[in-house]
């Protein structure tokens, strides 16, 4: 079973929660890494938390989520080997996945209604990295990651 690391600002706990119960309702198994209510909190915690589980291997993929995707999604790419993408849209979400290989999903609350993000989350999970020349594109970022500037 697919473990899938779950994480987002006091902005989107609700949509969080509605995510969570989306995700278990499709067999996903979902570690939860925050927040735990509507207090104010930083992003870069839940996402930061999120993208090691994911980097760590301790999950297979995750989703972050605030107010817009951005900030969230932005902390979580300063992680090593976290490529995530936020998005707003089920296309993108797709495309993320098939040609960027994207281990973590952002969703923003104040962009996408519960409905329309479950979609999205759908589509996310639902999508294959195609490989080929696309491997070689993420290949470029790892290199570049691990401090090898490449040409």
């Amino acid at each position: 079973m697919e473990v899938i690391a779950l994480g987002s600002d006091h902005a989107a706990f609700q949509l969080k929660e509605n995510i969570k119960e989306y995700l278990a309702g499709l067999g996903y198994q979902v570690r939860d890494f925050g927040t735990t209510g509507p207090d104010s909190v930083d992003y870069p915690d839940y996402g930061i938390a999120v993208g090691e589980a994911v980097s760590h291997g301790e999950c297979d993929r995750g989703i972050v989520l605030c107010g817009t995707g951005i900030g969230i999604s932005i902390s979580a790419n300063k992680v090593k080997g976290i490529r995530a993408a936020a998005c707003s849209e089920p296309f993108s979400a797709r495309l993320s996945r098939e040609h960027n290989n994207s281990n973590v999903l952002a969703l923003g609350s104040r962009i996408v209604a519960p409905e329309y993000a479950r979609c999205i989350v759908k589509t996310w999970l639902d999508a294959l990295f195609l490989g080929g020349r696309h491997a070689l594109r993420i290949q470029k970022i790892a290199q570049y990651e691990s401090g090898d500037p490449g040409k």
